[in-house]
């Protein structure tokens, strides 16, 4: 099974559903936050934030919370019988053997001697479990209070980007390094400025000063959709952890073909997709980037 397709081709049907639809999957699923796991409480990461996010929303799962069986059943758990996993994926550093060519698991490569490998893991939703405390099966909207307007704008200040107001176009300039948005009552709606405020700022966050993503030399002429696709994805990421639940973008849906075309082309363009808009949502709070989830 090659590991990479399977979990590109799962993206790529969500996308040919509608590119709007899928923004609007993803920014519902984020108003529980990122998946997390629930004996280490740690999130998972990249293309694996997508997937949890999306077969929550398919099987209608309320928490992010997830496990392996075996951790549920380290626990006193148990995973109910006839429950399905779900697949997700993780990157192992494998030797290369005596004269074996690089065999282009990722878009970086690894250490000399070295390849990175994909391999699978499958995961279960608390929802699917019996036996667990009641701390980790507790609704999400039970426990989470917040003023999610007042947290967004507490981020973007923190963020320190210069944002101008003004015209009628929303964008960042590489070469002025700041961010350009029309006046908030241009907007439709509160949800719809922040939205593109949290795009922006994701662009942001690959100046060559700071994350420095360049796309042109592997995706060509597709390359400004990607980063279109990275920002996308890292915005919804930023709006989960602040709490809006219907956060899309008004005017992006030309941008799904040139995604389509490159997920096709391409079987670990999604992998670099997400890995990236993590690297952006941590550079937004203030924490240092993490690696790709290993299996837990």
């Amino acid at each position: 099974m090659d590991i990479r397709q399977v979990i590109t081709d799962k993206i790529i049907a969500m996308l040919e559903k509608g590119g709007l639809q899928a923004r609007n999957r993803w920014a519902k699923s984020a108003q529980s936050g990122f998946p997390i796991n629930g004996k280490t409480n740690e999130r998972y990461n990249g293309v694996n934030v997508l997937i949890l996010w999306n077969e929550a929303m398919e099987r209608g799962y309320s928490s992010n919370v997830w496990m392996t069986y075996k951790q549920a059943e380290s626990i006193g758990a148990q995973v109910r019988k006839g429950e399905k996993a779900v697949l997700c994926a993780y990157f192992e550093m494998v030797k290369r053997k005596p004269g074996e060519a690089d065999q282009g698991e990722t878009e970086e490569g690894g250490k000399t001697g070295f390849f990175p490998m994909c391999k699978p893991f499958w995961l279960f939703n608390v929802a699917q479990i019996d036996g667990l405390p009641e701390s980790m099966t507790a609704s999400p909207e039970a426990t989470k209070e917040f003023n999610p307007i007042d947290d967004a704008e507490k981020l973007i200040a923190a963020s320190g980007a210069v944002i101008c107001h003004g015209g009628d176009k929303a964008y960042y300039s590489p070469s002025a390094d700041h961010i350009c948005l029309p006046k908030r009552e241009a907007f439709t709606s509160p949800e719809f400025y922040y939205a593109t405020a949290l795009h922006e700022l994701t662009h942001w966050t690959g100046h060559t000063s700071r994350l420095d993503r360049q796309f042109s030399k592997r995706f060509g002429d597709e390359a400004y959709a990607f980063e279109e696709l990275v920002a996308e994805l890292g915005s919804a990421f930023v709006s989960g952890h602040i709490g809006f639940v219907d956060m899309t973008l008004e005017d992006h849906a030309d941008y799904v073909q040139s995604w389509l075309k490159v997920l096709k082309n391409d079987k670990t363009a999604i992998f670099t997709a997400s890995k990236q808009a993590c690297r952006a949502y941590d550079f937004i709070l203030g924490n240092p980037p993490k690696v790709e989830n290993r299996v837990q």
